[in-house]
């Protein structure tokens, strides 16, 4: 018995199969399909449907908009050829919202499994996580950030970083993050190029099973920082923050805190009764 035959055709077949009707409700069939690349046997020709989209780029890129339910504004121009395809344009028109397409999914379904190596672990649901982006969005709006202004975080991978994310993305603002493993002169060197408004900063992170601490660098990093206004300490299991005021800057959030939970009112104004320090 050829033994490395028998051993190429095991290898060769396939561990799974899906069935055909499997097959028929995936988001691939139906792009395939609408682009009348699925043969008389319902498999999906996957050379035409590449070679359509190579070349007709701007028909391919439309349709994927379309397929991909993209909430915004398309734009006339789809693609715009380019010296080489660095230089092309897609959707030089597009208009949209990267926050609001990010949270359309609503429900107790998971939008965050977290972990920090053993020590810290968070689940946060789809309506969780869009009622955490929209009280730091208020807070934000509440400082005066808006299109165009740069939030900035020097954050670990936690569920704030992409909540503070999605919060500044929705008003039009620009985030930019930097690893909390930096030094001061790191953090502020790339910073202080941006000139960001608001800063997040964690208390602390974890790392080889250590927990190591941010705030001492605060000192150090502020004075660097002038066009700050106010810095927002993030404990790193998430949770109730502290506001710290730039020294000689406004603080704007005395009334519409970071974090906090329950609704009052009806308002849109959150008070949990949890204690937010200020310090001007």
């Amino acid at each position: 018995m050829d033994l490395s035959a028998a051993a190429a055709r095991a290898a060769a077949a396939p561990l799974w199969r899906p069935s055909p009707e499997a097959v028929s409700r995936t988001a691939m069939f139906r792009l395939a399909e609408t682009a009348g690349c699925v043969g008389p046997g319902g498999a999906v020709d996957y050379r035409r449907l590449h070679a359509w989209s190579v070349a007709a780029p701007d028909a391919f890129w439309s349709l994927m908009w379309d397929s991909l339910g993209v909430i915004g504004t398309k734009g006339e121009r789809i693609y715009v050829p380019g010296a080489e395809f660095r230089t092309a344009q897609f959707f030089p028109d597009a208009r949209l919202n990267y926050a609001q397409n990010l949270l359309r999914t609503t429900g107790a379904g998971d939008a965050i499994v977290f972990e920090s190596e053993d020590k810290a672990r968070l689940r946060l649901s789809h309506d969780a996580l869009r009622e955490r982006v929209s009280r730091l969005q208020q807070a934000l709006k509440a400082a005066g950030v808006g299109v165009g202004d740069r939030v900035a975080g020097v954050l670990p991978n936690i569920p704030d970083a992409l909540a503070i994310m999605l919060a500044a993305a929705s008003l039009g603002a620009v985030w930019c993050s930097v690893s909390p493993d930096f030094g001061a002169r790191g953090v502020v060197d790339r910073l202080a190029q941006i000139e960001a408004k608001i800063l997040f900063v964690c208390d602390s992170y974890w790392y080889g099973g250590k927990r190591h601490a941010t705030r001492p660098k605060l000192a150090d990093i502020l004075p660097g920082l002038p066009t700050i206004t106010a810095c927002v300490v993030v404990p790193h299991a998430g949770g109730i923050g502290e506001i710290v005021a730039q020294p000689g800057g406004i603080l704007t959030l005395a009334t519409t805190y970071f974090y906090q939970n329950e609704a009052r009112d009806g308002s849109g104004v959150y008070n949990n009764g949890g204690s937010v320090t200020v310090t001007v």
